[in-house]
């Protein structure tokens, strides 16, 4: 009397987590990207919020300040000369608008597109 197999092969294993590791091996790498434009963000709306309050309204020193955020929460990615500091109307807008590339293995990357815009009213 012969009993069927039931059940998952080792090669069907390989099979099966070689995607899920690549995904998550991806994963690890997008982590530290998608922090620094959450500091990215969070950089752009302090000045914002020191723009409303009176202090800068002037395109000099709102690229002053953004570069003093920049600088105490370590972001070397983009620069502050990268973003775009302009006037629309009556009031100023800070946009930042870059890419970041992610190497994953050999000659596969990863290109990540972020583009923050804050108005300050």
């Amino acid at each position: 009397m012969r009993h069927s197999q039931r059940g998952i092969t080792f090669i069907g294993w390989v099979i099966l987590l070689i995607p899920v590791v690549i995904v998550g091996y991806a994963g690890i790498r997008l982590v530290p990207v998608y922090l620094n434009s959450m500091n990215v963000s969070k950089a752009l709306s302090l000045v914002a919020s020191d723009a409303k309050s009176g202090v800068a309204a002037d395109p000099i020193l709102l690229r002053t300040s953004i570069e003093k955020n920049f600088d105490v929460q370590s972001i070397e990615h983009p620069s502050p000369k990268d973003l775009d500091v302009h006037r629309e109307g009556d009031h100023m807008v800070i946009v930042a608008d870059y890419e970041d590339v992610v190497p994953l293995f050999g000659n596969l990357s990863l290109l990540v597109q972020f583009n923050k815009r804050v108005d300050m009213q």
